[in-house]
């Protein structure tokens, strides 16, 4: 069995702040874990520049440079490989590579971005340190179809590309959903991208006649915007705040569908946590979000709110689609998206990484 340094330079996975990035990060360190191995957090150092500031990615660099040698000199000596989770042009990893060419230790990347629009302006030097840092992994697992093209096209060397399709920290599926009751949204109300699928959800449920309700999960700085936006359609909205993993496997045991356009999603966890269920999926035909739908007939992003509406009129007047939909849904999942797969996918390409290093 294996040591494991585990880095994520955007947020740590002990963040207190909730996110899809933050709970895939924890799902990788169990899925990693699953068959014995040992997984550390490496550092909690954030390198994260949000709006393009030299001065604030130079002084992250010097704290990285602290980091590092204090890394080289403590990690423990049994440290066997180093993964780092979703470097990119805002959040390089500025640790690994200088860490594991000193200790000769094997490097991977999982959910990896190259940006070479990103090489001129604010963010030069940070997606300078990206690529560098991609072009040191041995391996790149990648989440999406869409990551893979520039992935590919700037592969460096005899580098390896594996597919890890995003997953639930689950062995198993739970109960099927009923899939009788309201209809769910499950969505952080940021400002930006989440706000624009709330606006476009919003713009949906106009387009929808008759006796619906809507359950939305999910808070954040941009809830009084979304409250406005839904306040037209009165108590047929009810808001439920942010919900835990158990309260949201409550909602998916009954939801009718689960409705969420997709906005700029890198792919949407909430997009698994109801399929597992057996909740079909309402949302545009998006890069990204594709990969984690189970094939079906999923509006275009030109389509617009009559898309989305139209898609919603159908499956909820027929609740035997819904449960066909369902049941395709969750024999999908069962077979790419739970802990088992991933763990299995990760170790049949790292494995060889470790052994040859020992």
């Amino acid at each position: 069995m294996a040591s494991v340094a585990f880095y994520t330079p955007m947020k740590a996975p002990d963040s207190p702040v909730p996110s899809g990035d933050r709970e895939m990060a924890r799902n990788l360190m169990q899925a990693i874990g699953a068959q014995g191995d040992t997984v550390q957090l490496a550092s909690r150092l954030r390198i994260y520049d949000k709006v393009g500031d030299t001065q604030a990615q130079a002084a992250l660099r010097a704290e990285a440079d602290t980091e590092a040698q204090r890394l080289i000199n403590d990690l423990p000596p049994d440290t066997a490989l180093w993964v780092t989770y979703h470097n990119y042009y805002k959040a390089p990893d500025l640790l690994g590579p200088h860490v594991c060419k000193a200790r000769n230790i094997p490097y991977v990347q999982l959910e990896s971005t190259r940006a070479t629009s990103r090489l001129n302006g604010p963010w030069a030097g940070f997606a300078k340190a990206a690529h560098d840092a991609c072009d040191a992994a041995q391996v790149i697992f990648y989440h999406t179809a869409n990551d893979l093209i520039t992935l590919e096209r700037e592969r460096h060397g005899e580098q390896r590309l594996v597919e890890l399709p995003p997953f639930l920290p689950l062995s198993e599926l739970p109960p099927a959903s009923t899939c009788d009751g309201p209809m769910l949204t499950v969505g952080m109300m940021r400002h930006g991208d989440k706000l624009a699928s709330y606006t476009l959800l919003a713009q949906t449920l106009a387009f929808l006649p008759g006796d619906w309700t809507l359950n939305i999960a999910g808070d954040g700085p941009a809830r009084s915007e979304v409250k406005v936006l839904m306040a037209p359609f009165g108590p047929k909205v009810r808001f439920l705040g942010q919900c835990d993993r158990d309260a949201l496997r409550a909602l998916c045991a009954e939801a009718s569908v689960l409705v969420w356009p997709g906005v700029k999603e890198a792919y949407g966890m909430i997009y698994l946590e109801a399929q597992v269920s057996g909740v079909p999926v309402v949302a545009q035909d998006r890069p990204g979000v594709r990969d984690v739908l189970t094939p079906s007939e999923y509006p275009s992003i030109e389509a617009g709110p009559e898309g989305l509406a139209a898609r919603l009129r159908t499956l909820l007047g027929d609740q035997n689609l819904r449960l066909s939909q369902g049941a395709e849904a969750r024999a999908r999942m069962a077979e790419r998206h739970l802990m088992p797969a991933a763990t299995d996918r990760f170790w049949q390409a790292a494995r060889p990484l470790v052994e040859a290093a020992q």
